[in-house]
C-alpha cells in the first residue's frame, strides 16, 4: 500500500511517500480501514519534528484522524463488520496511508451524511471540543463561552457544540473570511484578534466569559486571565511556546486554567463522547468544515500550510486515494 513514512525526526522534508509498504496487521481489539481520507493536525507536525512529549518508534507513519470503510476486524471486535463506514480519533498503524488500524474503542460508525473528508475532519477536533466543554470544564446551558481561535478546525467543532448545549458563543478570527465563518457557524458574537483594542472591546460587550476555550496560549493566556469572569475556566488546547503570566490574575476572580489533553481520555470519557459525537450526525450540529484536500503525496505541504497560515477556515485532509 501506498503511505507516508518518516524514518528520521525533523522537518517537512522527512514526510515521504513509500508505494510498497506493507499492510498493517490487525489485532484482536482492531480494525483495519481502507483510508479513503486523513486529518491533518498541528500535533502531526509536533511530532515528526521530535518535540512532542510523546513519541513513536522510527519509522513512522504519521496521523490519528481517519475516515473509510471497515476492511477487516480483529476477533474480539463486534460492534464493526466489513463494509462500515466509519471514522477514528486515534490510529495504531498511522492515518497517512491507504489503510490503518485502529483500536475499535477509538472507532466510531460514520454518517451516510458525511463525505469521507468531512470525517477525517471529526477526530482530534469534535473530541477536543467535547472534552474540553463536556469533561473539563463541565459546562452548563445559560454560560458563555469564548473561543480564541474559533476558526480552526477545533474551534468550529466547538462552536457547533457549544451552540447545542445552550452556551452564549463569542469567537475570535484572524481574517474576514474567518470570522465570517466563525459568524455562520452559529457564534453570536465575532471579534478580529489582530484588531488592537479587541479585548477591550469583548469586555464591554460581555463583561467577562464563563469559559475560554484556548488555541494559541503562548500568545494569549494573560489576555483570557483578563476575559474571564468569576470562578471562570480557560481552557488550554493548543500552546506553541512559554509565556509569563501573572497569577495573580487568577486571586481576585478565583479562576481556574485547566489543560486539554486526548491523550489522557479515559475508557469511560470516550464512550460519553462516541454518545456525543454520534448525537451530533444524527441531529445535525455536527458538520465539519473542510478547508482543503490535498493528495497523499503532498503531506509535506498540508503540514507546512497547517502550522504557517495567516488564518485557519477549518480543518486540512489527505485524500488517501490520490
Amino acid at each position: 500500500m501506498k503511505a507516508i513514512r518518516v524514518a528520521t525526526f525533523g522537518g517537512i522534508e522527512n514526510l515521504k511517500l513509500e508505494p510498497n509498504v506493507p499492510l498493517p496487521a490487525v489485532g484482536k481489539k482492531e480494525v483495519l480501514i481502507k483510508v479513503s481520507a486523513a486529518g491533518v493536525n498541528p500535533v502531526d507536525t509536533y511530532i515528526r519534528s521530535g518535540t512532542y512529549a510523546r513519541l513513536p518508534e522510527l519509522p513512522y507513519t504519521p496521523g490519528s484522524d481517519a475516515a473509510g470503510v471497515v476492511e477487516g476486524v480483529g476477533s474480539e471486535v463486534t460492534r464493526f463488520k466489513k463494509g462500515d463506514r466509519v471514522c477514528t480519533v486515534r490510529s495504531v498503524s498511522g492515518a497517512y496511508a491507504e489503510y490503518a488500524t485502529a483500536e475499535d474503542k477509538f472507532v466510531t460508525h460514520l454518517s451516510d451524511q458525511l463525505s469521507f473528508a468531512q470525517g477525517a475532519a471529526i477526530g482530534a477536533p469534535y473530541y477536543t471540543a467535547v472534552k474540553a466543554l463536556h469533561i473539563r470544564a463541565r459546562a452548563r446551558p445559560g454560560e458563555s463561552c469564548l473561543i480564541h481561535g474559533a476558526s480552526g478546525a477545533v474551534g468550529i467543532a466547538a462552536v457547533q457544540y457549544a451552540k447545542a448545549i445552550g452556551l452564549y458563543v463569542v469567537g475570535t478570527a484572524g481574517t474576514k473570511e474567518g470570522m465570517a465563518l466563525v459568524k455562520n457557524t452559529g457564534a453570536d458574537m465575532v471579534f478580529n484578534h489582530r484588531e488592537e483594542g479587541y479585548v477591550k472591546a469583548i469586555q464591554d460587550a460581555i463583561g467577562g466569559a464563563d469559559i475560554i476555550l484556548e488555541m494559541l496560549s503562548n500568545v494569549n493566556l494573560q489576555k483570557d486571565l483578563e476575559l474571564v469572569d468569576t470562578r471562570g475556566r480557560v481552557l488550554v488546547i493548543g500552546c506553541r511556546g512559554t509565556i509569563e503570566i501573572n497569577p495573580r490574575s487568577t486571586m481576585a476572580k478565583e479562576s481556574s486554567i485547566m489543560g486539554v489533553n486526548l491523550m489522557t481520555v479515559t475508557d469511560e470519557d470516550f464512550k460519553e463522547m462516541h454518545s456525543v459525537i454520534k448525537a451530533g450526525m444524527h441531529v445535525g450540529w455536527l458538520d465539519p468544515k473542510v478547508s482543503k484536500v490535498y493528495p497523499l503525496g503532498e503531506a509535506k505541504t498540508a503540514h507546512h500550510d497547517v502550522i504557517n497560515n495567516q488564518g485557519t477556515t477549518g480543518k486540512l485532509v489527505l485524500d488517501t486515494t490520490k
